[in-house]
């Protein structure tokens, strides 16, 4: 009798619990306080780059679904997300590469970038269909923020007119900065005017440390006495104009470049530019915006580095009162223990995906976090969504990584506060975990890369949940409703997840 109530027990625990029983699973546990805050989260994003200018003219019902599954906040009937939610969108203002064929020296066409401006000084709003499908695809979804980027001024605006450097020096013809800015004001105007949505912020320059002389896509290197030029030339013209448009400076190719990492012509960017002291100083320009943006290729690996250039940035940043932190581009290249080389489309480099989200929200203080390319057609590890490389018609893949920065997009609203997480026991299994609060509802993300089912039990400082529910991204779940309790007492975090908690 005891044997069979023994069995009986451990299948219910099985059915409550997933496949390991209670005793099986590791426990680990942690205290949240929602009286202790840090930053404000402002969102998280994508960029169009280079797919989304042919994707976008895909047959409708698949340039939908690619749609919702990077900005749709709906959920099937089974309570199945049908999208993770994104709030910010970059789109990528082209060079006018496109428009010079084979005379761009850009072989890729899927690298070239057409332009609302033409070769004649003209201007065709319909010039970027695609990409404009995308922008109010976004918008009615409910994105509701939006950030025009450029890789390289147009190649009216070059030295070289091209869309790349030859020299791996600054290729902009300062002569025509005045031009420059004035058709970045024409850009933000058509936009609003065609599609009825306004650019929040316009970032200038793009990774300006890299030389940008490779030729194999559009991109212009700036030294930071070039880039205080350039931004005070495009603020003049912003003032000039009225345009509610902030400038969003930095976009460093890499975090360190953002302190004092002994580059004295291009890194350092904090104190250069907002640092009265400073010859470059913009930080009291009117349009100006108050943050920062760095890119994390390149930091991710040892962990020792990965912590090192976080806490370093977040000291930098915060040296600035009121300076937020956005940490703008990131997919996984080589210098990771992760190669960005052959498509993925699974938990292995998504779990590596969300540890580096949470380092980056945790120890450097992100206010937002941005991938890079939102639609990829490429075999390698840079899409969220991916295509066939065709540019009429394909088929269209979701992949583990677009649903594990859902765990994080979809639930962690603009607005909320991160909050202090207490580990009470250590943390030997490397498990990690961050919490955010916002109008009394709190949304813990664990990720849990181990092969071990945790046992998470979770305190709340001040509160006791009435309602607790989670959504798991893992090999068999896409951010999925898993289960329901009724406190926080005893939470199942799967093995090789990213589990978020929702209680309120």
């Amino acid at each position: 009798m005891k044997a069979a109530l023994g069995h009986l027990f451990i299948g219910i625990a099985s059915l409550l619990y997933g496949t390991t029983t209670f005793a099986q699973r590791s426990i680990v546990k942690i205290q949240i306080d929602p009286a202790v805050q840090f930053q404000t989260i402002e969102g998280f994003g994508a960029s169009d780059a280079w797919s989304c200018q042919f994707a976008g003219l895909w047959p409708e019902e698949k340039r939908n679904k690619m749609a919702d599954l990077l900005f749709s906040k709906q959920t099937a009937k089974t309570g199945q997300p049908m999208g993770i939610g994104l709030n910010t969108w970059r789109f990528s203002i082209g060079a006018g590469s496109a428009a010079q064929g084979k005379a761009s020296d850009i072989g890729d066409e899927w690298r070239h970038q057409s332009s609302f401006l033409q070769s004649d000084g003209s201007y065709d709003w319909s010039a970027m269909p695609g990409q404009t499908w995308f922008l109010k695809a976004a918008k009615a979804r409910g994105v509701n923020q939006f950030i025009g980027f450029v890789n390289s001024p147009h190649v009216r605006f070059t030295k070289n007119g091209k869309a790349y450097s030859t020299d791996g020096n600054c290729n902009l013809d300062f002569e025509k900065l005045p031009e420059f800015a004035a058709d970045l004001v024409a850009t933000i105007k058509g936009l609003k005017k065609t599609t009825g949505i306004t650019l929040d912020y316009l970032s200038p320059a793009n990774e300006p440390q890299w030389k940008w002389n490779e030729h194999n896509q559009e991109g212009c290197p700036y030294n930071n006495t070039e880039l205080a030029q350039l931004y005070k030339g495009i603020n003049e013209a912003f003032s000039k104009n009225q345009l509610d448009t902030k400038i969003q400076i930095g976009e460093a190719g890499q975090l360190d470049y953002l302190y004092n990492n002994g580059n004295t012509a291009k890194g350092n960017q904090v104190f250069q530019f907002f640092n009265a002291a400073s010859s470059n100083y913009v930080g009291n320009l009117s349009h100006i915006d108050n943050s920062i943006s760095g890119h994390s290729y390149f930091t991710t690996s040892p962990e020792s580095k990965l912590i090192d250039v976080r806490k370093k940035t977040a000291e930098a940043v915060a040296a600035v009162k009121g300076l937020r932190y956005w940490m703008s581009e990131y997919c996984i290249l080589g210098d990771a223990v992760v190669k960005g080389e052959k498509r993925d489309l699974g938990m292995m480099p998504a779990l590596f995906i969300a540890k580096l989200i949470h380092h980056d929200l945790v120890i450097s203080n992100a206010t937002s976090w941005q991938w890079w390319l939102a639609i990829s057609s490429g075999d390698y590890k840079d899409g969220l969504v991916y295509i066939d490389k065709n540019k009429t018609d394909g088929q269209v893949y979701d992949s583990k990584m677009l649903w594990v920065l859902g765990n994080y997009s979809r639930f962690v609203a603009a607005g909320s506060k991160r909050i202090q997480v207490n580990m009470s026991e250590n943390n030997e299994l490397k498990v990690y975990i961050s919490s955010y609060f916002k109008d009394k509802k709190l949304v813990t993300v664990v990720v849990n890369p181990t092969d071990k089912d945790i046992d998470l039990q979770m305190e709340i400082q001040g509160t006791k949940p009435k309602k607790v529910q989670t959504y798991v991204t893992s090999a068999d779940y896409n951010l999925s409703p898993y289960k329901q309790y009724k406190d926080t007492r005893q939470l199942l975090v799967p093995a090789q997840s990213v589990t978020t908690i929702l209680s309120n």
